[in-house]
């Protein structure tokens, strides 16, 4: 969810009892988005790349139509014609099965096709899919792809908005930041452990990726963890007690970044202010903390006395939570977190564990079996939802994962103890 697209990963698909009618507005309506959060942009917006971990918004435009022209349209419509030959190479990501491709550097050298070519394109791809959106034996890949450009959706907002942190001008995509009225969790949740089962099997009902599965048990240990992601105000306080100049609290890696990156406080920040969708913003102390890395998640729990939880943990906490609740992605805006006593929403959360395989996974064949198991390497679970991800798009056993020192995502934490 190529890591700027590590959450992008198309896997293969577990649907259960499928509404192929709701299965056409669900796909309507997340194209419909996607245009929708572009809509700001200029070209020359929509085709910087400021880093590689990022892609422009144009090609993520682009490379979801291209998900389902290639995998769909291609393959499953009769006497279907690719819209340009030339497509393929410039917006396959990393599909080895689908060809060469254009190195993932140099995405934001494409001034061409322009924007506008680009949304013809998708209006090319959504008229053709019309005549898919019916059939059973596509309903599965209809899913996929829906999740996978949701994914992306939550992408083209975090890539712009380090694109456009690039700038001096420190440029505004979106007029203000939307207005917040949540609750601030407090305290702690206490749990007592045992025998559990995460993850999900073949035969649940509802959409998930390979790598949430196999469901399969594990011992937990009685543990505590917060009703809240820490806050700006709790980070001021671990900077102000010289909590990125004690290497006593840092992982020898997290260290040497912080010494080699010259690392001071979260991603955006700058005193009292904050670079956000709306430009330069003054923090709010009680908002989450976000866009921090998991060696700067890490250190701030040791500062704490307390640490992450696992992804066993938090999953067993966040069954009894409703994960379409929380501050999540709901139209076109300037997504910024916001206080909340919700598990779901605001920032991903890092957890202690690392992104490996369940008992009993197994990479399906094809390429759509590419882009989950050969990933799981060196990498960290994330948990939860963000403030830029689609609403529901997001459930317990969701296995978001990033390497440690990454941060341009909504990324955060909520603290764990042993009981």
């Amino acid at each position: 969810m190529e890591i700027a697209e590590s959450r992008a990963r198309p896997a293969p698909v577990r649907q259960g009892q499928r509404d192929t009618g709701s299965l056409a507005e669900r796909f309507r309506k997340t194209r419909a988005l996607s245009l929708a959060l572009a809509q700001p942009l200029s070209d020359a917006d929509a085709t910087i790349q400021s880093m590689e971990d990022a892609s422009p918004a144009k090609w993520h435009l682009a490379h979801t139509s291209w998900f389902f022209e290639t995998f769909l349209l291609r393959d499953r419509l009769s006497g279907y014609r690719l819209h340009d030959k030339r497509f393929p190479f410039l917006f396959n990501s990393y599909y080895e099965a689908e060809g060469q491709r254009i190195a993932r550097f140099s995405r934001g050298l494409l001034s061409r096709p322009t924007l506008e070519e680009v949304i013809a394109f998708r209006h090319a791809v959504d008229e053709a899919m019309e005549a898919l959106l019916g059939r059973e034996d596509c309903a599965e890949l209809i899913a996929l792809g829906i999740a996978h450009e949701q994914q992306h959706q939550e992408l083209l907002l975090t890539d712009i908005k380090h694109a456009l942190f690039q700038n001096p001008l420190g440029p505004a995509m979106f007029a203000s930041l939307p207005a917040t009225a949540h609750k601030p969790g407090e305290g702690w949740s206490e749990h007592e452990g045992g025998i559990c089962r995460i993850g999900t099997d073949f035969d649940d009902p509802g959409f998930s990726f390979d790598c949430e599965g196999p469901r399969h048990k594990v011992l937990v240990e009685p543990f505590r963890i917060a009703n809240a992601l820490v806050t700006n105000g709790e980070w001021d306080a671990f900077i102000a007690d010289g909590g990125y100049e004690t290497p006593s609290l840092w992982l020898s890696d997290g260290w040497a970044w912080v010494q080699r990156e010259g690392i001071r406080a979260p991603l955006y920040w700058n005193e009292d202010e904050h670079f956000t969708l709306a430009g330069w913003q003054g923090r709010d102390p009680d908002a989450p903390v976000t866009h921090i890395s998991c060696y700067e998640a890490d250190a701030y729990a040791a500062w704490a006395g307390q640490r992450l939880p696992t992804e066993a943990e938090w999953e067993v906490s966040a069954r009894s939570h409703d994960p379409a609740g929380g501050q999540q992605l709901d139209r076109a805006e300037a997504v910024q977190p916001a206080a909340t006593d919700a598990m779901f929403g605001s920032g991903w959360q890092w957890t202690g564990s690392a992104y490996l395989p369940y008992p009993g996974f197994k990479a399906p064949e094809g390429a759509v079996g590419e882009y989950n198991g050969k990933f799981m390497s060196g990498q960290r679970v994330l948990k939860g939802a963000s403030c830029a991800t689609v609403r529901a798009h997001s459930r317990a056993s969701y296995r978001n994962f990033f390497y440690p020192h990454q941060r341009w995502q909504f990324t955060g934490l909520r603290l764990a103890a042993d009981a």
